[in-house]
């Protein structure tokens, strides 16, 4: 395909597999070490712009009236930042071009480059299109698809509320309030094939809620592997996380030393900010026994850590959906979360009534703050050392479905209703620029 006179050549491949899956081979840009955004130093690639440019340039030929395919989706769905050009491009066609969904994983990542990065895109827009990008004299891909795209979707009803409001908007409330007909929360799902204890091959030993005595042979496997003592009277307490300052991290670093005096053994397995990977090794070098940390990730270990831990800690200041806490419903690990985004909408509360009724499943707080999350974990410890109420606990947050059946039937009716304003639409015109300058005016 050929995709401006600034990008390579790209080679367009197809996989025919249950569901064909189409990849874009530009090696100039995409074949490098590191992950798709960062070098193996944590830098930015400098050319981030014209790297997702050119992915968004050719989703958006491919669901346009040129596409050299011979067929057209009927919906192109976009996520985060990366894609945001899609929708931009796109937008102008009217019916002659396939609906967007623009769907935001986290808000706090938009995308934001200089202006005159957009120059170099080789991305042709319909007029009007280059101001859906400014952002205070910068130019951000996020902004551009929330903007244009035909609905949004975001990845819990919690959050999807929550970034309406200054709090949480990061500069984008006004646009989101605007679009508030267009956009719905739909909380993510996982794969409770991969996480059933039941049949995980990563545990020391499976178990379902019948037999939840089996969940102390794992329990016992990441004590060894962590190199913390055995106490059969200390409950063990899990984190497993990206290292920066939105998982709260820092909370639980602060509060270590009171929840290790309850006591308790606290495990961490993520990596992140070098900052608070270096808080964690000084952490655990004074508390030698009783608090450890491994620096990186290893998918084995994170199975383990999820369910071979009593208690599972996810006190992000924000959080869009959060599937962590959905794997250790699964496997019987009660959460202690903030209450705060997706987090809001999987973990119920263990109070009186949600414990009478079967439907609790871990411990709330309401503030980003050290003390609040440390009363959280004394209230769900207290729980902890009464057997019968704490199995109870346990078998309820296992009975919660987080599967996908609820969320497949949700994008159906947005990609429906995409589908039908795109119909609607009037080429040349961007369905969603409605609201355009009335976000400029509130500083978006």
């Amino acid at each position: 395909m050929i995709l401006g006179a600034r990008f390579a050549l790209a080679r367009l491949l197809r996989a025919d597999m249950r569901v064909p899956i189409y990849v874009l081979d530009v090696s100039e840009y995409f074949l490098r070490p590191g992950d798709p955004y960062q070098s193996p130093e944590g830098a930015d690639w400098s050319d981030n712009s014209l790297r997702f440019g050119l992915l968004s340039r050719a989703a958006a030929l491919l669901g346009s009236s040129a596409s050299p395919l011979a067929w057209r989706p009927d919906v192109v769905h976009c996520h985060d930042w990366p894609s945001g050009p899609v929708a931009a491009r796109l937008a102008g066609e009217g019916s002659a071009c396939a609906a967007t969904v623009m769907t935001v994983h986290n808000l706090a990542y938009q995308g934001i480059f200089p202006g005159r990065a957009l120059d170099a895109l080789a991305l042709p827009l319909p007029p009007g299109a280059m101001n859906g990008f400014e952002y205070h004299g910068n130019a951000s891909f996020l902004k551009a698809g929330l903007i244009h795209a035909t609905r949004l979707t975001t990845v819990s009803p919690t959050y999807a509320r929550e970034i309406q409001t200054p709090e949480l908007g990061f500069g984008l409330d006004a646009l989101l309030a605007e679009r508030s007909r267009d956009l719905v929360g739909i909380l993510n799902g996982i794969d409770p094939g991969i996480w059933s204890p039941v049949r995980n091959p990563q545990l020391a030993r499976n178990y379902g809620a019948d037999d939840l005595e089996e969940k102390g042979a794992t329990k016992r496997l990441v004590r060894r592997s962590f190199g913390l003592p055995e106490r059969d009277d200390v409950p063990l307490l899990g984190v497993v996380a990206r290292l920066v300052e939105q998982k709260g991290i820092d909370l639980v670093i602060e509060a270590a030393a009171e929840i290790i005096r309850s006591p308790a053994q606290i495990v961490v397995l993520g990596q992140g900010t070098h900052g608070l990977e270096d808080a964690l090794r000084a952490l655990a070098a004074r508390h030698p026994g009783e608090v450890a940390a491994r620096i990186g990730y290893e998918e084995p270990l994170a199975h383990q850590i999820i369910a071979g831990s009593d208690l599972f800690l996810a006190p992000s200041r924000f959080e869009p959906c959060g599937l962590t806490p959905m794997h250790a419903a699964c496997c019987g690990t009660p959460t202690v979360a903030h209450r705060t985004g997706g987090l809001a909408d999987i973990v119920t509360d263990a109070t009186s009534e949600a414990l009478n009724a079967g439907s609790a499943s871990g411990f709330l707080f309401e503030r980003a703050a050290p003390d609040a999350l440390l009363a959280a974990v004394r209230r769900a410890l207290a729980l902890y050392h009464r057997p019968g109420e704490w199995k109870r606990l346990q078998r309820s947050a296992m009975a919660r479905d987080f599967g996908w059946s609820a969320a497949v039937p949700a994008y159906k009716a947005v990609y429906r209703g995409a589908m039908q304003a795109r119909t609607r639409a009037k080429p040349g015109a961007a369905g969603t620029m409605r609201s355009q300058s009335a976000v400029h005016q509130r500083g978006a």
